[in-house]
């Protein structure tokens, strides 16, 4: 025969022990999606998708009770725009999941960080599910399509900008390059007429030595008969001592 008597105790300490797991897992929950609501997002507002619902449920203005019909055209341009922006936001989540899950294993970075990453990305499947659905809504097998169109919108961009970035870049090295030039130019042009001027210089000296040489040669040339008739008059003295000594 089963004693219940003796079996109240431990039926008892396992209900109290379940119903204290599931109070604190409960509770545990509720202060992980505060904490997670609370966190800061890791993007941006979208822009492009509040312009497109904005433009999609347009109000009537005052004293109408009709809205106005927003053309299918600038509804479609405007979810373009929407996916494009996805596109940008799959593209930043894709390349920085696997650094920012070596950085959380390393405890380079805490786990808020890590929880604001993934509710980003839960964010962003559910967004691209939506711009399907609109897309669909808008155009029948559009959504197939339109992040394709999206992906070529946004590497144009990229390119666009890419390029934008070039022309700025030459013109400030045109600019560089123009201010190098003129300062080459003078300093080039300072240093000829340096050169010229020393060169000037040494020209005007030996002039002067030219004249000097000139009139020396002068005075050597006036002085040549004097020592030739002095040489002549020795001759003709000692040609007389000697007929006198005979």
């Amino acid at each position: 025969m089963v004693d219940w008597l003796s079996l109240t105790v431990p039926i008892a300490y396992l209900g109290v022990l379940v119903g204290s797991l599931a109070t604190f897992s409960s509770l545990y929950r509720k202060r992980k999606a505060a904490k997670s609501a609370s966190l800061e997002p890791w993007f941006a507002p979208h822009l492009q998708r509040d312009i497109y619902l904005s433009l999609l449920h347009l109000e009537p203005e005052p004293g109408k009770d009709k809205s106005p019909t927003v053309p299918d055209g600038v509804l479609k341009a405007a979810l373009l725009q929407r996916a494009t922006e996805d596109i940008r936001r799959i593209l930043e989540v894709r390349s920085s999941k696997q650094a920012l899950s070596n950085l959380l294993q390393r405890g380079s970075v805490g786990d808020d960080l890590w929880q604001r990453f993934l509710r980003a990305e839960k964010e962003i499947e559910a967004e691209l599910r939506d711009v399907v659905q609109e897309a669909n809504a808008l155009q029948p097998d559009w959504g197939q399509t339109i992040f394709q169109s999206a992906n070529e919108m946004h590497h144009n961009a990229i390119l666009r900008e890419k390029l934008n970035t070039i022309q700025a870049q030459g013109k400030a090295d045109r600019e560089w390059w123009d201010q190098q030039k003129a300062s080459i130019q003078s300093n080039f042009m300072k240093e000829l007429d340096e050169d010229t001027k020393e060169n000037s210089k040494p020209h005007a000296a030996s002039g002067g030595d030219r004249v000097g040489s000139d009139e020396d040669s002068v005075i050597v040339e006036g002085g040549g008969p004097a020592t030739s008739g002095a040489a002549i008059a020795s001759k003709g003295g000692t040609a007389k001592k000697r007929k006198g000594k005979k």
